[in-house]
This record gives C-alpha cells, sequence and structure tokens, in this order.
C-alpha cells in the first residue's frame, strides 16, 4: 500500500530554506515565510527535541512498538507540529508517540507542521487557503479543520463562518480522523470514498471497521451496499442485545430442563422476531454420541 505521505517532494524542496543560515526563517514577518506556515516539511529527527512541559509522563512501550509496526506500514498519517526554536533547532508541541515510534524505526525525519513566531494569523489564513483548494482528500482537509481548533483556538462555529462551510459539513471531516489508521490511509489514497469513511466510522468496534473495509476493497462496494452492511451489523448487535438482557417464558423454563437433560451448557437464542435457535455444545466425539442417544431415545 502507498504510504501516507507520498507528496512530501515539496516538504523536502521547502525544508532547504530551513537549511541555510541567512535564508532561516523564525518570524511571521520574515521573507518566504508564507511558504513555510501551513505545510508540512520533512525535518531530520536529530533537530528535533522532546517538549519538557508534556503533560503525559508514561509512554507504553508496547503501544509505542505497534505504532511503529503500524507508520513502517502505512507511513505517517497525521504529521507532528513542532515549534521552531533555532536553527536547525525545534521542540515537539504535539505528537510525542509518533516521534517516539518513527524514533524506533531509525528513520532519518518526520513529516511536520512548523509554528513560528507571530505565525497565528498567518497560520489562520494558510489553513484557510488550503481547505479551498481543488486537490487535497478528505484527511488532507480534515487535518487542517483539526489544526485550525487545536492550532488557531477556533471553534466549529468560526470555521464555518471562516471557510463558508456548514457545521455539519466541518463535523463530518473532523470524524474520518477516529478511523483507524489503515482506513484513513485508504481514503487518502482514493480506495475509497469520504462517503464510505462517514460509514464506516458510525461503526464502534473497529475489528468490524477493518472486516467491512476490506470487503468493500475485494467488492468493488458502493456507499449505499456498505450502509445496508453496516445497518444489518447494527441489527444483529440489537437482537444479540436483546437476548442477553432477558430470556422470557416458557423459553427460560425449558432451558434449565434441556440443560439437566443433556448435562451440558444448552443455549437459546431469539431474535425478537419470533425465531431463534436452541445450541447444544460437545466437547468431543464421546459427548456427541451420549447426545445422540438422548435425542434419539423414547
Amino acid at each position: 500500500m502507498a504510504k501516507a505521505y507520498n507528496k512530501q517532494s515539496l516538504g523536502r524542496g521547502l525544508s532547504a530554506l530551513l537549511n541555510n543560515p541567512i535564508k532561516d526563517i523564525s518570524s511571521a514577518e520574515d521573507k518566504n515565510a508564507d511558504q513555510v506556515i501551513g505545510n508540512i516539511i520533512e525535518i531530520p529527527i536529530n533537530q528535533i527535541e522532546l517538549n519538557p512541559f508534556q503533560p503525559r509522563t508514561n509512554f507504553e512501550n508496547e503501544k509505542i512498538s505497534e505504532l511503529a509496526n503500524s507508520i513502517e506500514q502505512l507511513g505517517i498519517i497525521q504529521p507532528i507540529t513542532v515549534r521552531k526554536t533555532g536553527f536547525k533547532s525545534f521542540q515537539i508541541i504535539s505528537g510525542e508517540r509518533r516521534f517516539r515510534a518513527v524514533s524506533l524505526l531509525n528513520l532519518q525525519s518526520i513529516p511536520a507542521f512548523i509554528r513560528i513566531a507571530n505565525d497565528q494569523q498567518s497560520l489562520e489564513m494558510a489553513l484557510v487557503e488550503n481547505i479551498q483548494r481543488e486537490n487535497l482528500d478528505p484527511i488532507e482537509i480534515a487535518l487542517c479543520y483539526q489544526r485550525l481548533i487545536d492550532d488557531v483556538k477556533l471553534t466549529q462555529e468560526q470555521m464555518s463562518s471562516r471557510v463558508g462551510k456548514k457545521r455539519s459539513t466541518i463535523s463530518n471531516y473532523l470524524r474520518l480522523l477516529k478511523l483507524d489508521p489503515i482506513i484513513q490511509t485508504g481514503i487518502r489514497d482514493g480506495f475509497i470514498s469520504m462517503g464510505h469513511g462517514r460509514t464506516l466510522v458510525t461503526i464502534e468496534n473497529r475489528d468490524d471497521q477493518l472486516k467491512i473495509y476490506k470487503k468493500i476493497l475485494s467488492d468493488s462496494l458502493s456507499v449505499r451496499e456498505t450502509e445496508n452492511i453496516r445497518n444489518r451489523l447494527k441489527s444483529d448487535s440489537k437482537e444479540i442485545s436483546i437476548v442477553k438482557k432477558k430470556l422470557p417464558e416458557p423459553f427460560k423454563s425449558n432451558l434449565n430442563k434441556l440443560k439437566k437433560i443433556f448435562n451440558s451448557e444448552v443455549k437459546i437464542t431469539l431474535n425478537g422476531n419470533k425465531k431463534g435457535s436452541i445450541i447444544i455444545p460437545f466437547n468431543n466425539i464421546e459427548d456427541y454420541k451420549t447426545l445422540n442417544k438422548k435425542l434419539n431415545s423414547d
């Protein structure tokens, strides 16, 4: 599968601006600052330091390793955000888990958004302009909206006014960032549409999300067909929930009788439509023969 950021030739070109001490950019008023603000730039790992004010102090090694495996397969889905503290010197604002995972992989650089002095207004303008571009994929647009929330501190109502989009439209984009990274990558690479993503994000269980995602790819499912599968999944879950809540009479008393007769953990399931099934488990062939005798006895 293609890497999440396969457009990074742009980022590498911009990074050259930050490697020249004469042309170094440290403020929004500097020449070429507009080329840095709001763009993704490849930054060498050895130029980035951790944030000493990071509120989280405990990073689970197992979780970081899992994230590293994901990054190795899919690339960086969401760039980190850093603050420029000097020439070839940056400090992490957000994304420390991603930074630690990339460090485990011994990669030389990482895609990042850069914050520089006095860039608040310029950043807002750059992000709003980015959202209006025609060649952005839905995940890139979602990331722009998320940065307007995190970095510029705009509310969804303020964003709606700035970009001329309904709040519901903005919410739909932001919800895509809750999808499993594999699915986010699929949207970025054009394997599935935003409509597919909007359907999948309504499924709480990520394993179910991924199963349906794979089925979309293998069977070339439309958004409507995906919605039908989602609806059936929710319906089945609801039926299971009803069964677990309470087994009505006479099923309850009959269940106890069946358990005694077969000396087994018999199960009765109902689907809410006066239909159901009786399940009699067995552990080996001898158990099966015993059950068979009881079923065929007078």
